[in-house]
């Protein structure tokens, strides 16, 4: 495959080759997960593939070289998500497994991609070992799940559902004003694709992703594997405070309508409310724009960013209500205004326990102690598992780090991930 030296070089360095067997290949993940590495590069060795980019529809377009030679028959909808079919023996409902591809703005070489490479492989040892499934299986890849583009992600997902709506789509624009539609348009598709993207979801029995932890439980545990419980849903939040700019040398103190200062009160009060409703509740200002950034000018107005999680749907909801009521009361205690807008709400998703307990069997055949994790993070998983049941396994993250180019899993964590994956499709057949 000719696959780069640098990350291939990093994972296969320390990798028991005897882990590679039933048909799954280390070195194929590995070249695999270097190949998209080289896409996006970052000069810190992460990545950087915004939803919609060029970036993105490369590395999806690299993909579907590979579902095409191991046999599938690979399509792309208007939403710009990939399929890749592997007809059954038998017409039957089919089991879908993938993630996606693009990443956070120099995010990390695991979260998303391997996933989608872990799904792939089940097929490519299927194809090595000449099994062939009872029912149809499904590699998929969904378009801009983490959001980057429009702060509201899972977007391919949403449309699979049927639950984007034009009210939500037509507030989107990116950071230099394009709108939703025209991203779309420049993409190669449509806002009609789009709706038509959404897809009769009762033909799929399951969905099942494989995704990094992005935390450390796992690590602490000594343990490769873990499935997961539950996932949390996220609420994200735009707020904007909006005052009066002013010279910063001939404006008293007590006479400034100061949005900074209104959004310094907020982002602080966020800080503390999460504890008053549930353990498991969190809050983060992650994104702070200041107009007009002057070092001598009093800021005029601040736009910032909220993202909001739990598992407990009503706390979460209770835990909104009580941010929203933080910027009024931080606008009104600094003399200005604020707005707010909720760009992206899903509910949390508790996984059944049938599919809980088939993968703990399928982690205990390979010699790990069954974990339970819960995700603070949102996946495509959740907005699927709206639809039909959908499962979920952890695979053990380095010192918790994602979202960052020092995001790693050592390629025994990944290969066993695939095993225990593959298994478990396996059982579900």
């Amino acid at each position: 495959m000719g696959a780069p030296d640098n990350l291939f070089t990093k994972l296969i360095a320390e990798y028991d080759e005897s882990l590679s067997r039933n048909g799954i290949s280390g070195r194929r993940i590995a070249e695999r997960l270097s190949a998209l590495s080289e896409i996006g590069k970052t000069e810190e060795g992460g990545v950087t593939r915004p939803g919609f980019s060029a970036e993105e529809k490369q590395a999806k377009e690299t993909v579907q070289g590979w579902m095409k030679a191991a046999g599938l028959d690979v399509r792309s909808d208007g939403a710009g998500n990939v399929i890749g079919r592997l007809n059954g023996s038998e017409e039957n409902k089919t089991i879908m497994s993938g993630s996606h591809v693009d990443s956070v703005p120099n995010g990390g070489n695991f979260d998303g991609p391997l996933g989608v490479i872990a799904a792939l492989e089940v097929v490519e040892a299927w194809k090595e070992t000449g099994y062939q499934p009872r029912q149809p299986f499904e590699v998929v890849i969904f378009s801009d799940e983490e959001g980057t583009r429009f702060g509201a992600g899972l977007t391919g997902s949403h449309a699979m559902a049927g639950h984007l709506t034009a009210d939500e789509t037509d507030l989107l624009k990116d950071k230099d004003g394009k709108s939703f539609e025209t991203v779309i348009e420049e993409y190669g598709s449509s806002m009609q694709g789009v709706w038509d993207a959404k897809r009769d979801l009762k033909d799929v029995e399951l969905f099942v992703e494989l995704h990094i932890e992005q935390g450390k439980l796992l690590e602490k545990n000594g343990v490769s594997v873990g499935v997961v419980r539950g996932i949390a849903g996220p609420v994200w939040m735009t707020v904007a405070f909006e005052g009066e700019a002013g010279h910063a040398g001939n404006t008293p103190m007590d006479d400034r309508k100061d949005s900074l200062v209104a959004a310094s009160h907020f982002v602080h009060a966020i800080s503390s409310l999460p504890r008053q409703f549930s353990e498991t509740a969190v809050a983060t200002v992650g994104k702070l724009n200041v107009y007009p950034n002057g070092i001598n000018v009093i800021p005029q107005k601040v736009e910032l960013t909220v993202d909001i999680r739990d598992i407990h749907e009503e706390k979460r909801n209770a835990l909104v209500d009580a941010i929203i009521e933080s910027a009024k009361e931080a606008a009104s205690t600094h003399n200005v205004h604020a707005d707010y807008q909720q760009t992206l709400a899903v509910e949390p998703l508790l996984i059944q326990e049938k599919l809980v307990e088939d993968m703990k069997e399928s982690i205990t055949k390979f010699g790990f102690e069954p974990m339970e994790l819960m995700s603070g993070a949102g996946h495509d998983s959740m907005v699927i598992g709206r639809e039909i049941p959908a499962a979920m396994l952890f695979v053990q993250s380095k010192k918790g780090i994602s979202h960052n180019p020092e995001e790693w899993t050592d390629l025994k964590d990944c290969v066993l991930g695939i095993h225990v994956l593959k298994d478990f499709i396996e059982s579900q057949m």
